[in-house]
């Protein structure tokens, strides 16, 4: 049986993504696929057992059903953090090596999904180092473009896992930064022996969030339109300009929700006729009679929120950063990405299976 591990530089990397793409083309070659998630930092509940919100995702999709104590040994509550804070952490780790020893039988390949960064869970010695060195598996670390790519952090798993370290994935990409990735960043990684296993570009799509998700994340509700809920957010723009200036700005981001404040009606009419995925609407002030009209007429959903414009401006950029991966859309276009971007044959021949 083979273990292969999926870590990230940071959280909100692609790991749940990558791992899942993994998993499912692995299937695909009549390959028998478990999974495990030792630490497991987003807990939820599944027909009275606790467990971890991701893992019961990813089990969902590759079609596992097994004991969710078993898949996260490790689940971070408030009292786990308390206990572990004040030194009282048991070996945690002797737990996870029995989850993966009971998840691995009669598997061909067990993907064990890390949590956070590499060195998250340093504090009770759980972290993704750690879990790889324990279980003497495969690892591949994720880095997520973030106006750099981290490529110390990189070079420095290389020290830490050695030929543990199967290759590294280069996530969300932008077109501008493809020429430097190619010409200086490519070849340091390849002198510092870092195999890189794929780039994948950056992909609108797979950042992108329904309407009806958005609302309830930023605490506002729909008022028109629901029946298209559904449609999606790739981008947002801030309507705070002259009318004259946000159209122009407006042409070049046509899929992007508009902020504006509930009293600007001139800005939004223009974003409602210029088909806006949907308009939030700031300060818990309602449109007008005729704005409302025309939402129902072209189909475009309104969002009203409490908050000033800023304060929702800021909670978009994070929400779009670090929407979860749970559409099936998205799951079928991330397999997709991956498959074309990620030297998964390699992967598969490294691992020996």
């Amino acid at each position: 049986m083979a273990g292969l591990y999926v870590g990230a530089t940071a959280g909100y990397s692609g790991k749940n993504m990558i791992a899942l793409s993994i998993g499912l083309w692995l299937q695909k070659q009549n390959l028998k696929v478990g999974y495990l998630k030792p630490v497991g930092a987003l807990p939820a509940e599944k027909n009275g057992k606790p467990g971890d919100e991701d893992a019961f995702f990813m089990q969902q999709v590759l079609g596992l059903e097994q004991d969710p104590e078993l898949v996260t040994p490790v689940l971070v509550t408030q009292d786990f953090k308390a206990r572990a804070f004040s030194g009282q952490c048991q070996d945690l780790m002797a737990r996870i090596k029995a989850s993966y020893e009971s998840l691995s039988q009669g598997k061909d390949v067990t993907l064990v999904a890390g949590s956070g960064s590499m060195y998250s869970g340093k504090y009770c010695n759980v972290d993704g180092v750690s879990v790889v060195r324990n279980l003497g598996i495969k690892a591949i670390v994720i880095d997520r473009f973030e106006k750099e790519l981290k490529y110390d952090y990189l070079a420095v798993m290389r020290e830490q896992l050695g030929d543990q370290l199967l290759g590294v994935v280069l996530n969300d990409v932008p077109p501008h930064y493809m020429d430097e990735l190619k010409t200086l960043l490519l070849p340091f990684l390849e002198r510092a022996g870092v195999k890189v296993l794929g780039v994948i570009p950056k992909d609108p799509l797979l950042g992108a969030i329904k309407v009806s998700d958005l609302a309830q994340r930023l605490g506002g509700k729909v008022i028109s339109a629901h029946g298209k809920a559904d449609r999606v957010v790739e981008n947002f723009l801030i309507g705070t300009m002259q009318v004259e200036n946000f159209l122009t700005h407006f042409k070049k981001h046509r899929n992007s929700a508009v902020i504006v404040g509930g009293d600007r009606s001139d800005v939004q009419l223009v974003a409602l006729e210029g088909d806006c995925p949907c308009l939030i609407l700031t300060g818990n002030l309602y449109p007008n009679e005729i704005i409302l009209t025309r939402s129902e007429v072209l189909e475009i959903p309104i969002i009203i929120v409490r908050e000033d414009t800023f304060s929702v401006a800021k909670k978009m950029e994070t929400l779009l950063t670090r929407h979860k991966f749970r559409d099936e859309v998205k799951i079928k276009q991330g397999a997709e990405i991956v498959g074309a971007n990620v030297d998964l044959a390699y992967i598969r021949q490294q691992l020996g299976v």
